[in-house]
């Protein structure tokens, strides 16, 4: 394994620098401002949607420094009607991307450290404001009596409104406004795989990865909570929900080769690679780049938006 994989691992580097592209270059380049709400910094807006939001002044402040949702909005609702308001309009013009793929799913908007909710906005929304966005992943596995570790994958279904046709992770949902965490998982691994009864009270919670990506849809600083759950080798994933094309049952290596290929969806790679790094598939003594990996997998999303103690043009040097 050593020498045949060592070349393909270091081809893993790429692919964490590719899922975290905006974290790499970016971010750093000062073009983007903070956003704003209720004096706390939840995201970061790029130039080219501060032009659409430049036309709502009685709803988005833009001054030199920053994007402040008008401070005279006072609490969730209001914040949240106000704001939708915004998006309905500019979603009628038809012209942003990312809203096209309107959900009618909210995601939750709260403060970086301590868990405050200070609004809700459709999910297809949440990139143009570079708002975090938080997700369950759940990684199925077996260990195969002659094939070792494998995987199950799912292809997602071709008429999804993102990344349709994709490779994916077995398991795999947005944290919706009123699910918690593990009710997510649970929730999701029935209608995406049909993992119900006692078989899903196997479940192990297993950690986060965090990462961020850009792509012309917008800003995606992602932490996905992270489950485990060994499978039986005679179990057979069934999609109960129209959302799964198919599923496919892979070794280590196949699912490496599969992560490195178009056709898997680029931010569900962090997952794939934080569970291959945890059963010690993937290790210093193969992957040249193993620290550099590793560390792009926990990117300190939660430390990133502090404004004002930072300066977004500099290196994150700014004084708390």
């Amino acid at each position: 394994m050593h020498s045949i994989l060592h070349n393909q691992f270091s081809e893993l580097t790429k692919l964490a620098r590719k899922f975290n592209c905006f974290y790499l270059s970016g971010l750093h380049q000062g073009i983007c401002k903070p956003f704003i709400v209720a004096g706390h910094q939840v995201g970061l807006i790029r130039p080219d949607v501060m032009k659409y939001l430049q036309r709502f002044p009685e709803v988005f402040i833009v001054t030199g420094k920053f994007v402040e949702l008008n401070p005279a909005f006072r609490g969730y609702k209001e914040r949240t009607s106000k704001v939708a308001d915004v998006l309905q309009s500019l979603r009628k013009e038809n012209e942003i991307c990312a809203l096209k793929g309107w959900r009618d799913e909210c995601f939750e908007v709260s403060t970086p450290f301590y868990h405050e909710s200070l609004l809700e906005m459709d999910r297809s929304a949440i990139c143009l404001f570079g708002i975090r966005n938080y997700g369950v992943s759940v990684n199925g596995y077996l260990t195969h009596p002659t094939k070792g570790l494998c995987i199950w994958l799912q292809q997602r279904s071709f008429t999804k409104q993102t990344w349709p046709g994709k490779w994916d992770c077995f398991v795999s949902g947005g944290l919706a406004v009123g699910y918690g965490i593990l009710e997510t998982a649970i929730k999701e691994a029935a209608e995406e795989a049909s993992v119900v009864g006692d078989l899903v009270k196997k479940l192990v919670p297993s950690g986060c990865v965090s990462f961020f990506f850009e792509s012309e849809r917008g800003l995606f600083p992602n932490t996905e909570y992270v489950y485990d759950l060994e499978l039986p080798i005679d179990f057979v994933p069934q999609n109960a929900d129209g959302e799964v094309e198919s599923f496919e049952l892979l070794t280590a290596e196949e699912c490496i080769q599969r992560a490195l290929s178009p056709q898997f969806k680029t931010t569900s790679a962090p997952v794939l690679l934080d569970f291959l790094i945890r059963k010690g598939y993937i290790n210093p003594e193969n992957e040249p780049h193993y620290r550099h990996i590793v560390e792009l997998l926990h990117v300190p999303l939660q430390s990133i938006y502090k404004w004002p103690y930072t300066d977004m043009t500099t290196n994150g040097d700014g004084k708390d």
